[in-house]
């Protein structure tokens, strides 16, 4: 089989992992892969932000778990070392689909690496925050961004899971 259509057909979301570094090299492929993702127009409004240190992304967990309504303790990112967050120019009338692309690519890309992955939301309403727009500043990133997700990376504690089967009567086919 193609291998593009395996990795697509192998890859799964990873909810545990163990706390080893992802290698800046894959790390960089990964983000590279986002990059290329189809865009509206071929804009590019899509920003990303990685973030691998331990206590940003621990606060950035938290917020994200109060988001969510969760219990104290629980970890929204599964443990995953690496966090990166997707943004949209506020606005742009592709932006939000344009983000979901970047981030399945690097879904893909990571799975092809070896790497494990997993899309956690939230992002939308962290970027509403003012302290996350003041973020932003800090980084030097001008210009008004939603979130569109986070994309967590990091290698897999245990067996990856397997594929569920694929639900009938998803597709239609229109033959002339």
């Amino acid at each position: 089989m193609n291998a593009v259509l395996e990795n697509i057909k192998t890859r799964r979301s990873i909810r545990h992992y163990k706390s080893d570094m992802v290698e800046t090299e894959k790390l960089e492929k990964i983000i590279e892969a986002g990059l290329y993702a189809a865009s509206g127009m071929g804009q590019q409004k899509t920003i990303i932000v990685a973030i691998k240190n331990k206590e940003i992304r621990d606060k950035l967990a938290e917020i994200n778990r109060k988001i969510a309504g969760w219990e104290e303790g629980v970890d929204p990112f599964y443990g995953a070392p690496v966090v990166i967050i997707v943004l949209a120019e506020k606005g742009y009338f592709t932006g939000i689909y344009d983000g979901s692309l970047v981030i399945g690519n690097m879904m893909l890309a990571a799975h092809s690496l070896g790497v494990g992955s997993c899309w956690i939301h939230r992002a939308k309403e962290e970027f509403e925050m003012p302290e996350y727009k003041d973020f932003l500043k800090s980084l030097e990133i001008e210009g008004e961004y939603e979130g569109v997700g986070h994309c967590i990376l990091g290698y897999a504690a245990g067996d990856e899971p397997k594929a569920a089967p694929r639900k009938e009567k998803r597709v239609y086919y229109i033959d002339y």
